[in-house]
């Protein structure tokens, strides 16, 4: 049952929202978001205590065609469930610096995607993941449309929606083509299902399953919507997408196409590594030409996303692992980062890195919380992106160490487009201009200060999350087994 509560937490915060009008509307919001990970860390604890019959909620909804209210909350689901309880308070807090038109539906439309995304990763339902995973699409495409300040929004936004709509049918397909054989959409029946097909069928669906993720993650040569939709996005709709929707896809990977199709990924999914470590390659490259930090980001966003799409893929403890440490690491540095951009905007109403400089100079505070965001992104151990990407690059390996020297490079080439940036943003000296850049708020204190101990904290002692998700991973790798 305390499936259920936590969507209905985001789902009732959603209701008072709209009905409630603007007054308190961040309160609210801000509000249910704590209310959400006391729940998700209230279901950690049941879990720890081997208490897991309040994980697990299953009654049908069309009995006839095997289809089912499911969800559940094993190692996996609780870490995911986790990212969207964390990372939703930071979001709203985040952006309680900037004034919103109607922001009780601003804030209320956040919490429907939230509802969506925590129902993504705890259903074992495949049509109700699918469901899940095409409702978040609704709220953001708002979002984005009605608080966006860029001139070409509406062009951008459609190109979005229908992109992934588009994509996501595919995914719908392989469903349908599973049930088929499975008569049921329970994800245990998928997984039996698939695994008594033919190489070859098993191959076909796990085409039509990586285009749609892939189309979400996003992975060269899919990937076009992402940069700018990120650009045209308010800062808090960037963050929801970076830091939690695109979890989605890679965490479809590992609950849906990992399990059911191994014959699948093993025999035809080399073009799917290759084109993951290009992704890493053009996406740096990409990253490095950039001369706006928010573009920036969103390029580096897609490089990360490859070397985690390539480390799921190769089917392995380490890559499986790995894959659900780096959405948690990269889901936190993104917002973190993204807050970085949206306090520079706020003070100099742009982000052209050849514009700044001497940041340092004025506001030592800023550029030591920055850097050390900074070696997060760019994995340096003792930081959370070291574990995550360590463990994916391990699990690659093992597949292909030829494509995991390519992959690799994302630590490199991200180390020389981050400090580029973190050095033309920061050091050097400060212009007329940048000596008026105002002192960090204690809000913006408080925000980054929480990220930076969470990146460390995490970097650290990651063993709580790994050795949470660590009983699905083996129980997933057991099933292939057998």
């Amino acid at each position: 049952m305390l499936t259920l509560l936590l969507l209905a937490i985001p789902l009732l915060g959603a209701g008072l929202l709209f009905a409630g009008g603007a007054k308190n509307a961040r309160t609210i919001a801000l509000a249910t978001g704590i209310v959400e990970l006391l729940a998700v860390l209230g279901a950690w604890g049941l879990s720890a205590q081997g208490q897991t019959e309040l994980l697990s909620f299953d009654r049908e909804w069309i009995g006839p065609l095997g289809i089912s209210y499911a969800f559940n909350l094993d190692g996996i689901s609780i870490v995911m469930a986790l990212l969207v309880a964390l990372l939703l308070p930071l979001i709203v807090y985040a952006s309680f610096n900037r004034i919103y038109k109607h922001p009780h539906y601003f804030y209320g439309l956040m919490m429907l995607m939230a509802a969506s995304m925590m129902g993504a990763f705890t259903t074992t339902d495949g049509l109700l993941f699918y469901v899940f995973y095409e409702f978040a699409l609704i709220p953001i495409y708002f979002m984005i449309l009605n608080w966006s300040e860029h001139p070409n929004k509406s062009a951008i936004t459609l190109k979005f929606f229908i992109y992934t709509l588009f994509g996501s049918l595919f995914m719908l397909v392989a469903l349908l083509y599973l049930y088929n054989t499975a008569g049921s959409f329970n994800m245990e029946a998928l997984y039996a299902a698939g695994r008594s097909m033919s190489g070859t069928e098993q191959g076909w669906l796990f085409a039509g399953f990586f285009i749609a993720f892939a189309v979400k993650i996003p992975v060269f040569p899919l990937h076009s919507w992402q940069p700018s939709t990120y650009d045209a996005a308010p800062t808090a709709g960037t963050m929801l997408l970076a830091g939690i929707m695109l979890k989605m896809a890679t965490y479809g990977l590992i609950r849906i196409v990992v399990p059911a199709l191994p014959e699948g990924v093993t025999e035809y999914g080399t073009w799917a590594l290759v084109l993951s470590a290009i992704s890493v390659l053009y996406a740096s490259g990409m990253a490095i030409a950039q001369q706006r930090y928010k573009l920036l980001l969103a390029w580096s966003s897609i490089a990360h996303l490859g070397v985690l799409s390539a480390g799921i893929l190769s089917g392995n403890a380490q890559g499986l692992q790995g894959g659900v440490m780096e959405m948690l690491s990269h889901g936190i540095l993104s917002v973190a980062l993204f807050f970085v951009y949206d306090i520079i905007e706020s003070r100099l109403n742009h982000d052209h890195m050849d514009k700044m400089g001497g940041i340092r100079e004025v506001n030592p505070l800023f550029a030591f919380l920055f850097f050390a965001l900074v070696m997060g992104s760019v994995a340096l151990p003792l930081t959370s992106g070291f574990v995550g990407e360590f463990l994916l690059l391990l699990g690659f390996y093992q597949v292909s160490p030829w494509l995991t020297a390519v992959a690799g490079l994302t630590v490199v080439l991200g180390a020389v487009y981050m400090l580029r940036a973190f050095q033309v943003m920061m050091l050097g000296s400060a212009s007329e201009s940048m000596r008026q850049f105002a002192p960090l708020t204690s809000h913006e204190k408080t925000m980054l200060g929480i990220c930076v101990a969470l990146v460390i904290a995490l970097g650290i002692y990651p063993d709580p999350i790994l050795s949470l998700a660590n009983p699905t991973v083996e129980s997933l790798l057991q099933g292939l087994n057998r």
